[in-house]
């Protein structure tokens, strides 16, 4: 594999203390360990992803939805809200999914016009139009979107569903772009190792919102994060970053212990003011009803976790019938808009990991950032915060227990 590329050359925030940055800090140029999940579906935010990274930690940007020339602005406008080191998000296709687009046509076809009468009864509810062919259509190309990208030339460009293509590889690396890699899979890490990725999340079932698998079935793919961060830590060279049912720093330091060199939090980042996310979908988390959450396809076509409400509830016998992304998210998209502008939260797609109900909602993105260092500091004993612990050689202590570098049974 070539050698990584050097970060854009951003002082740290802070000395070093006891929550180090770690390899995958050293590698993205951040102060902590700590990277803001990249939501899609118009709920991240500029705001958000500045805030973050003021704050020492990676902040991230969704874009899948957006368009090339949106990507442009897009990247501009992190620039001028931070300095300091951001990525952006976007969804690698998968198969099939181009040809369920270009089968869409008008007049639409029965089986088309069938999944619209599905849903109708929602759209009338809500007052929304039903979206026509040529809707459904126009969908961002994704070699497009990778080309304005990499113009732009953000520091982080982050990938999930798929493995990074060769010329977004060879490019980043001219350019100095990081490339990250999303993973739920041991078998997938290694796939992004070997593609070029230059450090890989490894995102447990645990985590809330789109699941990535590309290599299996998504039901072949739902691996605990607790259970995947040491084996891909160990399967792998480049830094890994657990993601999933993380969202307080006891979790941190558990993902550290675990072999992890930083932690990527979406859901806790969404409970943030500055999130794109509704009042009704930050109202529920860190509720009891945040505590049972299910994989649906109902929104979008591709499996995701979330809150269920009534509509998951109503349409669940349909969750084998609907069509495929990005047909299906196409189909949706007047519906959640709607029900976000009315704060109808029994028809929105409420996405959130397991731990949601750790998730408070807080003043500020920054606010929460200094509460989950203090939080993993004093789960960590206070001391240095050993990331990417590797050593499988380590002896038991006097309790009986296996010690690894700078962690001990007590700590």
């Amino acid at each position: 594999m070539s050698a990584v590329p050097t970060p854009h050359p951003l002082p740290l925030l802070t000395e070093p203390g006891p929550l180090a940055p770690g390899r995958f800090g050293e590698l993205v140029g951040t102060a902590l360990p700590v990277v803001q999940g990249p939501f899609g579906g118009g709920l991240s935010s500029v705001a958000l992803a500045a805030a973050v990274s003021e704050g020492g930690g990676l902040g991230s940007y969704g874009a899948h939805i957006h368009t090339p020339e949106e990507i442009t602005a897009l990247v501009a406008r992190l620039r001028a809200a931070t300095g300091r080191p951001f990525a952006v998000n976007l969804w690698v296709p998968q198969e099939g999914e181009a040809e369920a687009l270009a089968a869409v046509t008008e007049p639409m076809t029965a089986e088309h016009a069938e999944h619209v009468e599905r849903l109708r009864p929602y759209y009338e509810e809500l007052g929304a139009r039903p979206p026509s062919a040529v809707d459904v259509r126009a969908w961002p190309d994704f070699d497009e979107q990778l080309d304005a990208l990499l113009a732009a030339s953000p520091p982080v460009i982050s990938l999930v569903m798929g493995l990074p293509p060769r010329r977004l590889v060879t490019e980043a690396r001219r350019r100095g772009i990081v490339v990250v890699g999303t993973a739920t899979t041991v078998e997938e890490a290694v796939a992004l190792e070997r593609a070029g990725a230059d450090a890989v999340v490894a995102s447990g079932s645990d985590a809330g919102g789109h699941r990535g698998a590309f290599l299996r079935p998504v039901r072949e793919s739902l691996v605990g994060t607790f259970s995947l961060v040491p084996q891909v830590a160990d399967a792998v060279s480049v830094p890994v970053v657990a993601a999933g049912g993380i969202a307080d720093g006891r979790g941190i330091a558990a993902a550290l212990a675990l072999g992890a060199d930083a932690v990527q939090i979406g859901t806790g980042f969404l409970a943030a003011r500055e999130s794109g996310a509704s009042e009704a979908h930050r109202r529920t988390l860190g509720t009891p009803e945040a505590r049972t959450t299910v994989l649906t396809r109902l929104f979008s076509g591709r499996t995701a976790r979330g809150i269920p409400n009534r509509f998951v509830r109503d349409m669940a016998a349909h969750e084998g019938r609907v069509p495929p992304y990005p047909v299906q998210n196409a189909l949706m998209q007047p519906v959640r808009r709607a029900a976000a502008a009315q704060d109808r939260p029994e028809y929105l797609n409420l996405w959130a990991g397991q731990a949601a109900a750790l998730a408070q909602e807080s003043p500020s993105a920054g606010s929460y950032l200094t509460a989950l260092v203090a939080q993993a500091t004093r789960a960590l004993g206070g001391a240095p915060a050993a990331t990417g612990i590797r050593d499988t050689t380590a002896t038991p202590d006097s309790t009986g227990i296996p010690t690894t570098t700078g962690i001990t049974a007590s700590g």
